[in-house]
């Protein structure tokens, strides 16, 4: 009894001394957020900006699978209204259209020996889901301004971003600024099909002409609000890289045959079998990478408890892990993602098919390659009767951008000078941009809009009501004009 005493007694103050440690770490886990100089605020016409947003989001320039003719056409009265709307712009500025829809201006910089930078945005938009026009509380092509917002398909993804880099440079060639470092603006127009008529084109080009890009911005991650458990402060993270795609098809076959005399093997059936082994078995997550980062810059701005298990993640990490995988949303960001999306077999009530076939989408986490995904498939479904075939179009995750780069350290420092509270962190895209076109023409490549957003929000990303408030669309206009002021040929 009393060697059990001892025992119970060495683990109490054991425990005592980790737990204090424990917390001391947490308390002694510095932040990572720069300390920067508030910027002046810009006097930005509310009014007259969110009209010309309007102007531009009535333009129906929907990219449709099949291209649309009444889509090019709005896609060339876009470019008129862009011309009549930002004279000053289009007086300072060279401009050549590429493959006939796409815009590539270039602001040529004071320093010739400078690496220039680009910004970009697109001026596709989705289409409007058919059968939803009803649901929306204002017209989808409207342009309507009501409540303190922009309403319409665009005003957020992506004529929001698109206006106000226009709205930004207007300001700055109207007062006579010239960059010191030359600036591109580019502006695909199919984006939302993938961007190889557009984005690829211009890649190609600024490609044979030789240049090559200190750092590009594209939209992508947003400023969030209430989203990041733990966190009272808003969280503009920062896309330091984008998840890659890869779709395989799966091919079941069996005898085929009357549906009375059915084999002990069926191709609907081993395809189910295979599918169910692939749901229940999912690719491996753990936070490293953008995703680990990520959490490290946040961890020290929080407070109670997801501080404390975070700042002492070498500890707590396979419990937190635990935790995190199961929302969607944050296991994305740890693993590459299995979605079973399509799915064909049969074509009569009584008859047994030859064959069955689905298609599993997988979404590449930086690190995982093709070849990882069909061996992961391979080894899960352990039939060896199933084929197993790439679709064409994959695409690969893309490289990771330093956090330590000109661009990422001018993009924090731009929204650090707007907004000091605003917790600036890196983070992982989960979809696709046109910047990933540009890939090996920059030394970074960075995917962030400064749209507010909350959770609620989210869901008007492609849905219904679609629209930004003007006040966050005046910052919009602020960011990228500090932006550019700030971009010296020296970078930060």
């Amino acid at each position: 009894m009393r060697r059990l005493s001892r025992v119970i007694g060495i683990a109490l103050a054991f425990t005592a001394v980790l737990a204090a440690a424990l917390a001391a770490n947490m308390l002694r886990t510095r932040s990572r957020q720069l300390t920067v100089d508030p910027a002046p605020v810009a006097a930005i016409d509310a009014k007259s900006v969110a009209e010309r947003l309007a102007g531009a989001i009535r333009l129906r320039t929907v990219s449709y699978e099949t291209p649309s003719a009444d889509s090019r056409a709005a896609l060339l009265e876009l470019h008129r209204y862009l011309a009549a709307a930002f004279p000053h712009v289009h007086a300072a500025l060279a401009l050549e259209t590429v493959h006939d829809y796409s815009l590539l201006y270039r602001w040529e910089g004071t320093d010739a020996k400078a690496q220039p930078v680009m910004l970009m945005a697109h001026q596709d938009v989705v289409p409007v889901a058919p059968g939803t026009e009803s649901a929306w509380h204002a017209e989808p092509f409207g342009g309507e301004i009501r409540d303190g917002y922009v309403w319409g398909r665009g005003a957020w993804d992506d004529k929001g971003n698109l206006l106000a880099i226009l709205e930004a440079v207007e300001r700055l060639t109207a007062a006579g600024f010239r960059p010191a470092r030359t600036i591109y603006l580019a502006f695909g127009h199919d984006e939302e099909n993938g961007g190889d008529d557009g984005a690829a084109a211009i890649a190609t080009l600024l490609r044979a002409r030789g240049v090559h890009l200190g750092y590009v911005l594209d939209e992508g991650m947003l400023i969030t609000e209430g989203m990041v458990p733990g966190l009272d402060l808003p969280a503009a993270l920062i896309g330091v890289a984008e998840k890659g795609s890869a779709t395989l098809r799966l091919t079941a076959t069996a005898t085929p045959g009357h549906s009375s005399m059915p084999g002990s093997r069926t191709a609907i059936g081993a395809l189910a079998t295979a599918l169910s082994r692939l749901e229940r078995a999912p690719m491996h997550a753990s936070i490293r990478g953008t995703a680990a980062e990520m959490f490290d810059t946040l961890a020290p701005e929080m407070h109670g408890a997801n501080r404390f298990f975070l700042t002492n993640r070498w500890l707590f990490g396979r419990i937190i892990e635990h935790g995190l995988v199961a929302s969607p949303a944050t296991a994305a960001l740890m693993r590459t993602t299995t979605a079973e999306t399509i799915i064909q077999g049969g074509n009569k009530q009584n008859v047994l098919p030859g064959s069955a076939d689905a298609w599993v989408n997988f979404r590449l986490l930086p690190g995982d390659g093709v070849e990882d995904v069909v061996a992961h498939v391979r080894r899960v479904i352990a039939d060896p009767d199933i084929a197993i075939v790439v679709e064409p179009g994959a695409t690969p995750a893309s490289p990771v951008s330093a956090t330590r780069g000109e661009g990422y350290r001018a993009i924090e420092h731009t929204l650090r000078a707007l907004e000091p509270n605003v917790v600036v962190a890196p983070s992982l895209l989960l979809g696709a941009t046109d910047s990933r076109h540009m890939q090996g023409l920059a030394d970074g490549v960075y995917r962030f809009s400064p749209v507010r957003a909350t959770s609620i929000d989210l869901a008007r990303f492609h849905g219904t009501d679609e629209r930004i408030s003007i006040s966050n669309y005046v910052e919009l206009i602020a960011f990228y004009e500090r932006l550019i002021r700030d971009s010296g040929p020296a970078g930060r």
